[in-house]
């Protein structure tokens, strides 16, 4: 093993909790009005950015820039790219608010997927992964919501994402990106519900049959004489 790949073992947990950070420092620009705050968070959005694309060249090196490791992980590099969009906020001046909108969008999805990423990395239980990638979808899904002018109160909009995540149902604004939200987040919460009792069906299965598993095997041991039956 190369010193490069022992490099990126070890970062690997470090950069999962980065992507963690960076989310909420997204959010921060989102919410912050005082000018220093703002500033602040800009300049450690940009450091975090830095060292994201910095992992991600590492792991190309690794790799040896080989085109099956741009053909895995092209997504991960337009990600990387989006940020650079929010150069382009200076265009609200000349009225292109549109493309800065489009800039700010690409901005909070980009945190999202590098949140969702660092969940994984950081988790290795289902149902704990799956709490995290909720809790991330719900930040994505309010902040585009309050982004977009669904809801003039962020707060508000935290707890429609909230609930239609949850329930599947919740958002009231009729705007078009707040329907489109609206069938995704729904969608989501049905693949949530079934995959959550799935696994609690499995676990119970499993406690409920008391023979013991020899390792390696797939099914029960017989059961000793005169052991109560599982049925």
């Amino acid at each position: 093993m190369t010193s490069a790949e022992i490099l990126a073992r070890r970062l690997d947990k470090p950069m999962g909790f980065l992507g963690v950070v960076f989310l909420f420092v997204v959010l921060g620009q989102l919410l912050a009005n005082d000018p220093l705050l703002v500033t602040v968070l800009t300049v450690l959005s940009w450091v975090f950015w830095a060292v994201f694309v910095g992992e991600f060249l590492l792991r190309a090196y690794i790799a040896g820039f080989h085109r099956t490791f741009w053909a895995k992980n092209w997504w991960q590099l337009i990600f990387l790219l989006v940020p650079f969009l929010r150069f382009f906020r200076a265009l609200e001046a000349l009225r292109f608010v549109r493309f800065a909108r489009f800039a700010r969008f690409g901005s909070v999805i980009s945190a999202g997927v590098r949140g969702t990423r660092s969940a994984g990395r950081l988790l290795t239980g289902r149902i704990g992964w799956l709490v995290a990638v909720t809790a991330v979808v719900i930040l994505v899904a309010s902040q585009m919501l309050y982004l977009s002018g669904s809801y003039e109160k962020y707060g508000q909009a935290l707890h429609e994402a909230a609930l239609a995540t949850i329930t599947g149902g919740g958002i009231e604004a009729t705007d078009a990106l707040a329907q489109f939200l609206q069938v995704v987040l729904a969608v989501y919460s049905v693949v949530v519900f079934a995959t959550l009792a799935g696994s609690l069906g499995a676990y119970f299965l499993r406690a409920a049959d008391p023979r013991p598993v020899a390792p390696g095997l797939a099914e029960p041991l017989p059961a000793p004489p005169g052991a109560p039956s599982a049925q």
